[in-house]
């Protein structure tokens, strides 16, 4: 993993820098409203001071910038989008936040928690604005004006994506039925679409085919499935000295996750333990989790996470990516989804 190590070590100055550019505050800005944004991004502590704290791991800018080192060499063409879609990431984590009622992120309190959910609405709003606005900032000379049109046009069509799967994934808490295929489809939209974009962008900076740019899209959707898949196995059957969570902390929180909807799809016993009401106590999530052993959740989501992981690998060998970047893909994949936590 040394050769996506020293990609990471090169690249990721360079995201923190242009993302620093878009988030340069403008001149009448009220202070408080570019400081929540950056207290978000994790530069600063609540009162604005430089901190160091845990950024996220910017997975999907460093993935654009390889796609596009993969294509052309150059891997500058696709800084733009690569700060657009980490931007796009954090506008919906801002809501995310909100709408899961979630007090921290990354260790720190979330800013809904800090200054409302009024204006953590709305430093998200901004936050998708310059994402947009990104491209344009960054982008200051292009031998093609219709580059920035198109990578535009990806951007919103993310975007949308992105929050037709949030719509479902709310919606999804308050059906007592949800199947295996709806949940599926809800997680192309909320984690895999932006990998998807990302990939495409990538791609399409750094001036690969309409074929090539069609495997790297799939490659990043597949990514995207694969990862979530084995995030639900791992939230039941992980390791927390791994995971840093609680032993099967999906049940504990009654989350309608993948291993879980197909027992419910399966089982009239879990589906009694889970219409009652009060919360589960250590016994009955031991039981559950040996309820869905029985039943085959855990294989079935294995399977399902090899499948989606096999799909990852033909399609990026199918783009046919070039030079070590090439390789720091393949090591991204087996980074992503050979993981433990």
């Amino acid at each position: 993993m040394k050769l996506l190590s020293d990609y990471f070590d090169r690249l990721l100055p360079i995201v923190e820098a242009d993302l620093q550019t878009v988030l340069t505050p403008a001149d009448n800005a009220p202070p408080l409203f570019y400081r929540m944004l950056h207290y978000h991004m994790g530069w600063v502590d609540e009162n604005g001071q430089p901190v160091e704290t845990k950024r996220g791991k910017r997975i999907r800018p460093i993935l654009c910038l390889l796609t596009c080192e993969a294509g052309c060499g150059d891997p500058n063409a696709a800084r733009p989008a690569a700060a657009a879609v980490e931007l796009i990431h954090n506008f919906s984590l801002l809501h995310d936040d909100i709408q899961d009622n979630s007090p921290t992120r990354r260790g720190r309190t979330t800013v809904w928690k800090i200054w409302g959910e009024a204006q953590a609405i709305n430093a998200g709003d901004a936050q998708f604005a310059l994402a947009f606005l990104a491209i344009p900032y960054l982008q200051k000379e292009s031998k093609d004006p219709a580059l920035a049109t198109h990578m535009l046009k990806i951007l919103g069509e993310t975007c949308l994506e992105l929050t037709r799967g949030q719509h479902l994934d709310m919606l999804f808490e308050h059906r007592e039925t949800v199947t295996t295929g709806e949940y599926l489809d809800m997680i192309k939209g909320k984690t895999a679409a932006l990998l998807r974009g990302s990939a495409l962008l990538g791609a399409l900076a750094g001036g690969c085919n309409e074929e090539a740019q069609q495997h790297y899209a799939l490659f990043g959707r597949n990514l995207g499935l694969a990862f979530q898949v084995l995030d639900d196995i791992l939230d039941i059957w992980g390791d927390p000295a791994l995971i840093g969570k609680e032993a099967a902390i999906d049940i504990h929180q009654r989350k309608k996750s993948l291993p879980v909807l197909y027992g419910l799809e399966r089982s009239e016993e879990l589906q009694k333990l889970y219409a009652a009401e009060d919360p589960f106590d250590d016994g009955q999530v031991a039981e559950i989790v040996a309820l869905l052993e029985q039943i085959g959740a855990h294989d079935y989501a294995e399977k399902l996470a090899r499948h989606y992981s096999d799909e990852t690998l033909r399609h990026l060998a199918e783009a046919q990516p070039q030079g070590e970047a090439a390789w720091a893909l393949n090591e991204l994949v087996h980074f992503l989804l050979h993981r433990d936590r």
